[in-house]
């Protein structure tokens, strides 16, 4: 019975896992095309690639950018063609139960050394978009006591001016 139950059930295990290699692949191939649109200084499919009420924060506090304002505050780096240069390093991809919804996070080879990015892709119209990223500049842990000097005159302000907005 149990011999034959695993014969039953296999094709359905192995189909499951190539589904979710696919769905894998498609993600990669989503994510690599959005950094090379970056490289290649090509705004219309970098922007393409990202839902309408998209969100990119970048590695400034200040830096959570709607759509929209993300493509004007890019256009001019885009116009002098060149933008950034990410190349993924490692990525490790997720996705929920109706597969519908993919998050991500990966390491990134840039001009700032490594980074890591994150996200979030929705399937839609039969294409995966992406809703929203997450670059952050990764900080060695023997060096965070030097980063924090650095950063400690400029952002306490901010942090003064963001508990005021409570």
């Amino acid at each position: 019975m149990k011999k034959s139950l695993l014969f039953i059930l296999l094709p359905f295990l192995v189909t499951n896992v190539t589904a979710q290699d696919n769905l894998k692949t498609q993600i990669n191939m989503t994510l690599d095309a959005w950094h090379k649109a970056a490289a290649e200084a090509n705004y219309t499919n970098y922007f393409d690639a990202l839902t309408d009420d998209a969100v990119f924060m970048g590695t400034d506090a200040k830096e959570n950018w709607t759509k929209p304002a993300f493509q004007a505050y890019a256009k001019p780096y885009f116009d002098k063609g060149k933008a950034w240069n990410f190349k993924s390093l490692e990525r490790r991809v997720y996705f929920s139960g109706d597969k519908k919804t993919a998050w991500f996070d990966e390491l990134l080879d840039t001009q700032m050394k490594i980074c890591r990015g994150s996200g979030v892709l929705v399937y839609v119209n039969n294409q995966w978009k992406i809703k929203q990223y997450v670059l952050s500049i990764t900080i060695p842990n023997e060096n965070t006591d030097e980063v924090i000097k650095i950063k400690t005159p400029i952002e306490e302000a901010l942090i003064t001016v963001l508990k005021k907005g409570k």
